[in-house]
């Protein structure tokens, strides 16, 4: 813990010159008498660090004592600190190691390209959730990460949709993916390419048994793989719909994901859309939007809107006393 300490106020020292030992002391959570003990300690290793007292001091290097590493361009730079949403990082217990690794990149980064780079991480966020979309479930997949790295088969015991008790499986470890704030385990069982969520999985088991993936098959093809099963279900439903402006943009946030079309200008008080189902089921996401929303096409689509709009019609007919 000293260590990666020390090594994190050289850096910061390196990367921003002067700095008040109250705000290193804030930056690294520790108190300020730990910071000039360890400033008393980088010293006797031979680091030319000192401090300076006053309204405007604080620690610093001696002037010229610091090391680029060449070779990145001023694009790499920018690139480095423009990260995804930091719920990826926290899932997997990274939060500390990401901030320590950023410091040590921008220390380590040519001069030239140091305000490029700090600008674009205040100045760029990455997302990865959908809006209207439900909050992601807080999900331990430190045991998964463990278990992927471990290169042994896996004994998971995994709770499918719509069941309450789980089952098990014995397989073969790809790695985890993160989807707009889901983590998935991809993993082959019996030699075909499945897809476990985090948050069903109960247990896992390392086994002795090696892991036994296919030939020439990485992480990223697994997925892509998974991810076209996924997207291009057989015998999917093609729906035209009409949506009012007034609620275009919403439509657009909440079932934008379905869309097939969309209209490239459209002036009229009504927009056409085109979107596209798994199953009939599927298309009750669309009753939200009530009045606003008129399925044209196809007519099994209509039938069972209208049918899920009268069971909710004699389920709110009369007070609950009545119903009783």
């Amino acid at each position: 813990m000293k260590s990666d300490r020390l090594l994190s106020i050289l850096l910061l020292l390196q990367t921003r010159g002067r700095v008040p030992a109250h705000e290193l002391a804030t930056r690294l959570e520790v108190s300020v008498r730990t910071i000039y003990r360890d400033v008393d300690a980088l010293s006797a290793s031979g680091v030319p660090v000192y401090t300076e007292r006053g309204r405007h001091g604080g620690i610093a290097l001696l002037p010229g004592y610091r090391t680029d590493v060449t070779g990145l361009t001023a694009d790499e730079s920018r690139a480095l600190f423009i990260l995804a949403s930091q719920g990826a990082h926290t899932a997997l217990g990274l939060d500390e190691a990401l901030g320590s690794a950023l410091r040590k990149v921008m220390a380590a980064l040519p001069e030239p390209h140091r305000p490029a780079a700090e600008l674009t991480s205040r100045r760029i966020l990455v997302e990865s959730s959908r809006w209207m979309g439900p909050p992601p479930r807080e999900v331990d997949v430190s045991a998964l990460q463990d278990a992927v790295f471990a290169d042994r088969r896996l004994r998971i015991r995994y709770r499918h949709s719509g069941t309450d008790t789980p089952r098990t499986y014995t397989v073969d470890p790809y790695g985890l993916v993160s989807k707009a704030g889901v983590w998935y385990l991809v993993a082959d069982r019996r030699a075909v390419p499945r897809l476990f969520r985090a948050d069903r999985t109960h247990s896992v088991t390392v086994t002795d048994a090696p892991v036994e993936r296919r030939p020439g098959v990485e992480l990223a093809d697994a997925w892509a793989v998974l991810k076209r099963q996924v997207e291009d279900r057989p015998g999917g439903i093609e729906v035209t719909a009409r949506v009012h402006r007034s609620r275009y943009d919403l439509f657009l946030r909440m079932a934008g994901g379905s869309l097939i079309e969309r209209p490239e200008d459209d002036a009229g008080e009504w927009i056409t859309v085109r979107l596209g189902y798994g199953v009939l089921g599927a298309t009750r996401m669309l009753l939200p939007f009530a009045g606003h929303l008129e399925v044209l096409e196809p007519p099994q689509v209509r039938e069972e809107l209208a049918r899920c709009a009268a069971e909710i019609t004699r389920l709110y007919a009369g007070t609950p006393a009545e119903r009783r």
